[in-house]
């Protein structure tokens, strides 16, 4: 334990280098896949078969098809079909922003599918146009049902940042692992990666709990600050409400 735990604070340099490519890779894997899920949710939601075909395609793909495979063949046979090479980090925020972009669509498609009938047809009833409708209306109400499984989404992807050390990329993992390869303390070494883990996620979670208090606040309604401390496992066993007055 000792020898782990002076080597280790004897290199704090590499371990927050090996920190912020991992936190570099969980916010701009999120960027892409929050703004992708975005995209093939609006898609799915579309009145044109065609557009909502490419949608499905493309989410059935990324969801039905491995992670592991899909950094592996950015990282090793893109190259060979195009000539360029990706670093690891680019290949990673590609990888999971795809990944969980794909799962993400889903949330968003079913969010707006949840949001009550009477909803649309009292903002087409006040001559809102589409857009109108969507963005002072609709998505406000789907936003605040969409952050608790995008919560759980983006603790998914922090946790599948590890695979980074499989594409030689120097995240925490890698360092950690460096550091348990000179001194041999396999225990502790993994121990503290856990509780590194464990830490980054539920920071995370915190995050996420106080903008989905934020969400529901501008709904009218008003979560009591103990809401900003539940794990994301208790507050999904509660019935999302429909907020059907909050809106309008």
């Amino acid at each position: 334990m000792g020898d782990f735990y002076s080597y280790f604070f004897g290199h704090l340099p590499q371990v927050w280098s090996g920190l912020t490519v991992t936190l570099e890779a969980t916010v701009l894997g999120s960027a892409v896949a929050l703004t992708l899920s975005f995209v093939f949710g609006f898609m799915a939601n579309s009145r044109l078969v065609l557009v909502r075909g490419l949608s499905r395609v493309v989410v059935e793909f990324f969801r039905g098809t491995s992670l592991y495979v899909q950094l592996f063949w950015l990282y090793y046979a893109f190259p060979l079909l195009t000539g360029y090479q990706l670093t690891p980090l680019v290949c990673g925020v590609v990888a999971f922003g795809m990944n969980y972009g794909a799962y993400g669509s889903e949330v968003v498609r079913g969010a707006l599918n949840a949001v009550p009938r009477a909803q649309w047809e009292a903002a087409v009833a006040l001559n809102m146009t589409p857009a109108q409708r969507m963005r002072r209306v609709i998505l406000p109400q789907a936003w605040a049902q969409m952050i608790p499984p995008f919560t759980n989404l983006l603790i998914q992807l922090l946790k599948c940042t590890p695979l980074l050390w499989l594409i030689s990329a120097a995240d925490l993992t890698t360092v950690v692992q460096q550091m348990r390869d000179r001194t041999g303390s396999t225990t502790w070494a993994y121990l503290t990666l856990l509780v590194m883990y464990f830490v980054l996620a539920y920071a995370l979670t915190l995050l996420m709990n106080a903008l989905e208090r934020h969400a529901k606040t501008r709904l009218g309604q008003h979560p009591s600050a103990r809401s900003l401390l539940r794990s994301r496992s208790a507050q999904q066993a509660e019935r999302p409400e429909a907020t059907a007055g909050g809106a309008l």
